[in-house]
């Protein structure tokens, strides 16, 4: 297999879950060989409140002082405690359009968010979970807000429907052969077309659990991944089946989600 540094882009909003998805993603860099840079936007309407240059100026020097220390203390006691390059990046500006900017220079493998809280407007920007998975054609690590992804324990994945186009990433395929056997793998009925099922094999080593094709269908896929102690799980979000369910297993599945 290709032996190479994989650059990942770590989005942040500054807000509870930073330390936790920061920890995910430093499990994730032991794990493929990767580099990390943590990176997060400011709303200028967040620091300007006054029409005022001078004041507005003012405003946005001492945020910029202000976010360098916050930044520096969440990542300090990371950089001590793990041997992982940590650079970090942040700027002013449109949220979406600075993240774009970001990933056209950067170039990551991997793009690192924290789990969105469902029916909630975060500081970090409306749908930046869609936004991504729309325009980053790279792997993107949704981390779980209370499972983390450490170095410390065993990885265990799980792998919706179809594992043959898994095949073609080498590095998801680094992660798939990093993981301890068996395999376990969650189909739901219908959704994938039998002639794909019976060429998805990735490993001998698996355990297949398929469900009934019902509303209920992620909700009980959901609880069998927690059941199985799963702690990093993987789909396509361009598989070729029947029914699109991204959305739903980033809703539903309260682990690390990896979406190639």
């Amino acid at each position: 297999m290709e032996n190479r540094k994989f650059k990942i882009l770590v989005l942040s909003d500054l807000k509870d879950s930073t330390h936790s998805t920061l920890k995910s993603t430093i499990g994730l860099a032991k794990i493929i060989g990767g580099d990390v840079e943590f990176f997060h936007v400011t709303k200028p309407t967040e620091v300007v409140t006054s029409d005022s240059q001078l004041s507005a100026m003012r405003n946005i020097n001492k945020q910029f002082i202000n976010t360098d220390k916050k930044i520096s203390e969440i990542l300090k006691p990371l950089l001590l405690d793990y041997n992982v390059k940590i650079t970090s990046n942040y700027t002013f500006g449109n949220v979406k359009n600075e993240i774009q900017k970001r990933i056209d220079t950067y170039k990551p493998d991997v793009v690192v968010l924290g789990r969105r809280v469902p029916k909630t407007i975060n500081i970090f920007g409306d749908n930046i979970t869609d936004f991504i998975l729309k325009q980053f054609n790279g792997v993107v690590m949704i981390a779980s807000r209370n499972k983390v992804l450490d170095t410390e324990s065993q990885l265990s994945i799980g792998a919706f429907n179809n594992l043959q186009s898994f095949q073609k990433n080498i590095l998801v395929e680094r992660i798939l052969d990093k993981g301890n056997s068996p395999l376990k793998t969650f189909e739901i009925e219908e959704s994938i077309p039998k002639t794909d099922r019976t060429n998805s094999e990735y490993k001998s080593n698996k355990i297949n659990y398929v469900f009934e094709d019902s509303p209920n269908a992620i909700k009980t896929l959901s609880s069998y991944v927690a059941k199985n102690n799963i702690n990093l799980f993987c789909f396509n979000r361009n598989s070729p089946n029947k029914v699109n369910y991204t959305k739903h297993l980033i809703d539903s599945v309260e682990v690390s989600l990896l979406v190639a």
